[in-house]
C-alpha cells in the first residue's frame, strides 16, 4: 500500500515571518497607545498626594507609555506630587509587577506531562 500522508508544510519565508513580527509589534503599540490615554485621566488626579496605591497603578502603567514618548508626546509617568518612600516602593512594585506579567506570559513553557513525553520518545 501507499504510504499517505499530508504534504509537508513549508516554512514561511524570512520576509513574511519580519512582516507579521512588524505588524504584531505595530498592532500591541496601537493598543497600549489607546489604553494609556484611556487610563492618564484618572491615573493621574490633579491636586492629590499620591500614595502607595498610585505608585503601584503608575509603576504599572509607565511601561504603556513608550509609545506615546517615542511619537513624541510629554506623557506623565511620574507624580510630581506623591508622598516620598511609600509612593517610590509602589512605583517599583508596580513596574515589577508589569514586568512579571508580561515576561511570564511571553516566556511560560507549558509542562510536559507523561504523555506527551512518550510520544516525543
Amino acid at each position: 500500500m501507499d504510504d499517505i500522508r499530508p504534504p509537508a508544510r513549508q516554512t514561511p519565508c524570512l520576509l513574511q515571518r519580519w512582516l507579521r513580527k512588524a505588524l504584531s509589534l505595530a498592532m500591541v503599540t496601537v493598543v497600549f497607545g489607546w489604553f494609556y490615554g484611556w487610563a492618564s485621566p484618572w491615573a493621574f488626579p490633579k491636586n492629590q498626594i499620591a500614595g502607595f496605591k498610585y505608585g503601584v497603578l503608575h509603576g504599572a502603567l509607565m511601561p504603556l507609555s513608550l509609545p506615546a514618548l517615542l511619537i513624541g508626546k510629554d506623557v506623565l509617568i511620574y507624580a510630581p506630587e506623591n508622598s516620598g518612600r511609600s509612593y517610590k516602593i509602589g512605583y517599583i512594585c508596580g513596574i515589577n509587577a508589569c514586568g512579571l506579567v508580561f515576561f511570564g506570559a511571553a516566556f511560560r513553557r507549558p509542562k510536559l506531562t507523561s504523555a506527551n513525553s512518550d510520544k516525543s520518545q
